[in-house]
């Protein structure tokens, strides 16, 4: 976490939401690293922690009474998995319910997957709508709306309006994973539809989600090289002068930090200045040259060195 966070922090990053895995026992021991990390890094990064774990252990009420008290102890966020669920809806409503209880806002893993039968995005909107959940519910990667039949996609995406969830894609880590076959070229690009969520009103945002692990290979906690491969992944150029807001203003309003991510008269000195003149510039270099101001001053952007992981994972990791 700390290599990471160095890492996030000599690109730029100022906001992190991180899922922790949160299976018992596993919950307790990474929500007491999360707590320390956030602590030491106060700041320099905020952090704020989601639990991620499959739906149907809420079924276990010792398991789920415990992992709301981690949870709102270290003033975090429940998520979860969606999948194509026989009880997919007795358990959103059971997540609901306990969100509402113990005041917690939701943020999900939703469909991720190319199989145009699973589209859980569309009971999570309903189910919000129907418990009138008053906390903030994000949810991410919602690869299979791209799959729907025009009609389909018009339903949802105004169900998804409605209902006030915002939504965040994972362009890298999906079109990374989605028609992954050996030995087959993947045909498609396994992304969201952002471009109409965006346009229904919905708050969007793109992310690297996983770095160098099993569902991403690559990757460094660089949001330039996030909103760089967003652009051509996406099609978010021509117009290119709003796309910004979608690594900026955008996530931080979704994150509940709006003051954050954009610049403004009397707000803190804490940006990042490019050598470019023009869009076409910028997203041609992948801006290592950046200088990285807080509070006005230039900080230290010297990367760690992934040898420092050596003692972790050993110097022949992949």
């Amino acid at each position: 976490m700390d290599f990471s966070l160095r890492t996030a922090y000599a690109h730029g990053t100022q906001l992190i939401r991180t899922h922790l895995d949160s299976l018992a026992p596993q919950h307790r021991i990474s929500f007491d690293v999360f707590k320390a990390m956030r602590e030491r890094w106060r700041g320099r990064i905020e952090l704020q922690a989601a639990a991620l774990f499959p739906l149907e252990l809420m079924e276990d009420a010792t398991y789920l009474a415990d992992l709301v008290r981690v949870v709102g102890e270290a003033g975090g966020v429940l998520g979860g998995v969606t999948f194509l669920h026989p009880k997919i809806e007795a358990q959103l409503d059971l997540l609901f319910e306990t969100a509402s209880k113990a005041g917690l806002d939701i943020d999900l893993h939703v469909d991720e997957t190319e199989d145009r039968q699973v589209l859980t995005l569309a009971s999570i909107a309903s189910a919000k709508l129907r418990h009138g959940f008053k906390g903030a519910v994000n949810v991410g990667h919602c690869c299979s709306l791209a799959h729907q039949d025009e009609q389909t996609v018009s339903r949802v995406i105004d169900l998804v309006a409605k209902a006030d969830l915002s939504v965040v894609s994972l362009p890298m880590c999906n079109m990374y994973l989605q028609g992954r076959n050996a030995g087959r070229t993947p045909r498609w690009r396994g992304v969201t539809l952002l471009k109409e969520l965006a346009a229904a009103g919905v708050r969007t945002a793109v992310s690297s989600d996983n770095t160098r692990d099993p569902f991403y290979a690559y990757g460094d906690l660089d949001p330039v090289e996030v909103f760089r491969e967003a652009v051509r992944i996406l099609h978010l150029d021509h117009p290119l002068d709003n796309a910004p807001a979608v690594i900026t203003c955008s996530p931080a309003q979704i994150l509940g930090r709006p003051e954050l991510g954009c610049l403004a008269e009397g707000g803190g000195a804490d940006l990042v200045l490019f050598s470019a003149r023009r869009w076409s510039e910028f997203l041609s270099r992948p801006q290592s040259d950046r200088v990285v101001l807080r509070g006005g001053r230039a900080i230290d952007r010297r990367l760690p060195d992934y040898r420092q992981l050596d003692s972790l994972l050993g110097a022949d990791h992949a």
